[in-house]
């Protein structure tokens, strides 16, 4: 019991000296030195209690430590990664000092203007807390829900507080950026005021960023289901769609107990093609300021599908105007360049644009991406959507694809479309390309 109170007291050192450390930037002496004797109790480095110091440094100081840090937030009360080298109570005492190094360097940003060199360090402090997590760097912050949305409102606010237009003419700092969706839509609203250096920097950084998501989409493309069996085309007669379990049971007649071996009369294959017919996908962009996630995400996803056989996407971004911008469709990075961030939403205007891309509606799907926060037209808007749908058009109504967090869907749009039968997915964006691929595969 005596044990089991002092493993608790230096536990609650820790998380006590942690808050006080959140909540406000400078030292409580008491507190510094109790969790000093504590982190050199359990042969831990003093590292550890410095935010100054980075999780790579600690690591590459003491490389054991990166094995205790992954998934170090996933383990039950009584089961750690280090369970079974330590004492139990000691376990968890350690386990205290690593969250609140893992914790105190994430959460405690200060204020005031922010280096390259500060972000990239953050973001690789933010990347040991996902796998700590459980999940790989940058999948949090992708998700865009719940810890995921603090994290990325976090990085938002460091590359806010950076002279960025000064760091990107400078390629040594601009080297030391690491893309992510908060600082692609910081160079996506300046990409105007940017020349030179500064924008070639700019455009290298968002084409990594591109080329990073799109790898992601690509593999969850590749991964979701697809559309039913065609079984009115014959099984192909290969070896690889050989059904052997079916093969043996039709043939099961004609074992032969004497020469105990089973005579085949007829071998069965798989069927395995997908109905495939043209289809024209239509993508419907909402690119004002509270949809940039969105844009980019979709953007890179409709340029995937265009990739597809026997697929024909065309890709329209809007505001207060509409875009055209599908010539691009195959290069999510040029239609980046050409949208321009920011206004009001006037979705009757990308309607207008819409419509006459329509030709067979039965082979068509409409993605419409947006919040739905519409000036005065939202039943202008609403009617031409429910006569699109009404005419054969499979459409799909998306409030959320984004990274940032939940996004605020117009709850009288919400409702209608709930009427309709067509409701709106929210959240990761995987839904819609499971959506998209049953579809048009």
């Amino acid at each position: 019991m005596t044990d089991d109170r002092a493993h608790a007291n230096r536990r609650q050192v820790l998380y006590w000296r942690l808050l006080a450390r959140l909540f406000h930037p400078d030292e409580q002496p008491g507190l510094e030195s109790a969790s000093v004797a504590v982190v050199d109790d359990l042969g831990l480095p003093a590292a550890l209690l410095d935010p100054a110091v980075s999780v790579d440094t600690v690591v590459q100081r003491f490389p054991a430590l990166a094995d205790e840090l992954r998934g170090l937030l996933t383990a039950d009360d009584d089961t750690t990664a280090v369970a079974g080298a330590f004492q139990p109570g000691e376990t968890e005492v350690r386990r205290a000092a690593l969250v609140s190094k893992l914790l105190l360097n994430v959460f405690a940003t200060g204020s005031g203007e922010v280096s390259a060199g500060q972000l990239a360090r953050w973001q690789a402090d933010a990347g040991w807390f996902e796998q700590a997590c459980g999940v790989d760097v940058g999948e949090l912050r992708r998700e865009g829900s719940g810890l995921g949305a603090t994290l990325a409102g976090i990085e938002g606010d460091l590359v806010g507080r950076m002279r960025l237009r000064e760091v990107l003419a400078d390629p040594t700092l601009a080297a030391r950026l690491t893309p992510s969706m908060s600082l692609i839509e910081q160079l996506l609203r300046d990409k105007s005021n940017l020349s030179g250096v500064a924008l070639a920097n700019a455009k290298s950084l968002i084409r990594r960023y591109v080329d990073q998501v799109a790898e992601v989409l690509r593999t969850q493309v590749a991964q979701a289901t697809v559309g039913t069996v065609d079984r009115s085309v014959p099984p192909k007669r290969v070896f690889r769609n050989l059904d052997l379990d079916r093969t043996i049971w039709q043939n099961l007649t004609n074992w032969s107990p004497d020469d105990e071996r089973l005579y085949v009369d007829r071998l069965y294959y798989r069927q395995t093609a997908r109905r495939t017919t043209p289809a024209r996908l239509i993508v419907v962009v909402d690119q004002s300021g509270s949809m940039v996630d969105s844009m980019v995400n979709c953007t890179i996803l409709a340029s995937i599908f265009a990739g597809l056989p026997k697929v024909d996407v065309h890709l329209i971004a809007y505001d207060t105007r509409a875009l055209d911008l599908t010539p691009w469709v195959h290069d999510p990075f040029e239609v980046l360049l050409r949208t321009n961030l920011g206004g009001g939403n006037d979705g009757p205007v990308a309607m207008a644009l819409a419509r006459p891309k329509i030709v067979e509606p039965r082979n068509t799907v409409l993605v419409w991406i947006s919040d739905f926060y519409e000036f005065d037209r939202s039943q202008p808007l609403f009617d031409g959507i429910e006569a699109v749908h009404r005419s054969g058009v499979k459409f799909i109504p998306v409030g959320s694809v984004n990274s940032s967090g939940h996004q605020s869907v117009n709850p009288w749009f919400r409702q209608r479309f709930s009427d309709l039968g067509t409701p709106v997915i929210s959240g990761h964006i995987r839904k819609l390309v499971v959506e998209l691929k049953n579809f048009l595969t």
